[in-house]
């Protein structure tokens, strides 16, 4: 049985590490290059950073940021936030992320996808989703809208649809963020990520909720999950990577151990 992942995200937000509920009410909670360290030495299996304001502030990605952070680990990281082109993509393939995260630029141009796909091959493509709960209707059979620019604007778009169209297009990897979960820290829209990761056959990241060791163990197993992303509840020193790793493992999850 394949290992299953935790993954830690920095949001950042003029260079700092940020944390919002629900996508507002945004606070800067410390330095994200200190956090990736200490996370990175605390056996952490990959992490993802996003610039949360890059695409709603219509600009780049702080290159900079990124290089610092990209000092520090020596394990997978994965960057999103206003990558809008192939250059954009490759910009920060240089500056030292293995994996691109495409997101509000890819649902206004879905083409995005592929043409990142073709140039930094599909396992280093992302695609990010940001859903939010509708009511089911013949528009939202699945009974989630896509919302971009950090969740301020609605697309009309079925979120179960616009997965499996990013599959097509050529993501190697989805992750699923329910803004209704997101920092509530009360656990993982497990529908959602079920849904999603039952209809797709790549990897699929759950986002949004962690709260609670538990919370990882049911998306891991009943979501179908192939990683767990979390950032409250490491963030703010309630737990550590290491112990929710040894905590899974303990709960039957297949998890990375360093002995």
């Amino acid at each position: 049985m394949l290992c299953k992942r935790l993954i830690a995200c920095l949001d950042v937000r003029d260079g700092k590490l940020a944390k919002s509920v629900k996508f507002v009410d945004t606070q800067d909670i410390g330095d994200p290059v200190v956090k990736a360290r200490e996370y990175y030495e605390d056996g952490l299996d990959e992490l993802v950073f996003y610039d949360i304001t890059a695409s709603s502030d219509k600009r780049n990605i702080m290159l900079g940021v990124v290089e610092a952070v990209a000092e520090q680990v020596f394990i997978p990281l994965s960057v999103g936030g206003g990558v809008r082109s192939v250059s954009d993509a490759t910009d920060l393939r240089l500056a030292g992320a293995e994996k691109i995260n495409v997101n509000s630029a890819a649902v206004v141009r879905p083409e995005l996808i592929s043409e990142c796909a073709k140039a930094i091959g599909t396992q280093s493509t992302v695609l990010s989703m940001d859903l939010s709960r509708v009511a089911e209707s013949r528009d939202f059979p699945s009974g989630y809208e896509v919302v971009i620019n950090g969740g301020r604007k609605r697309m009309g778009i079925d979120g179960l649809q616009w997965a499996l169209q990013g599959e097509i297009l050529g993501a190697g990897e989805l992750v699923i963020n329910s803004i209704d979960a997101d920092g509530t820290r009360e656990g993982y829209e497990l529908h959602l990520t079920r849904m999603i990761a039952e209809a797709v056959s790549i990897p699929v990241i759950a986002s949004g909720g962690a709260g609670e060791p538990s919370h990882l163990v049911d998306v891991l197993n009943e979501g179908r999950a192939d990683a767990a992303l979390v950032a409250s509840m490491v963030h703010f020193g309630d737990y550590t990577v290491s112990g929710l790793k040894q905590q899974l493992h303990d709960a039957g999850v297949p998890m990375r151990l360093r002995y």
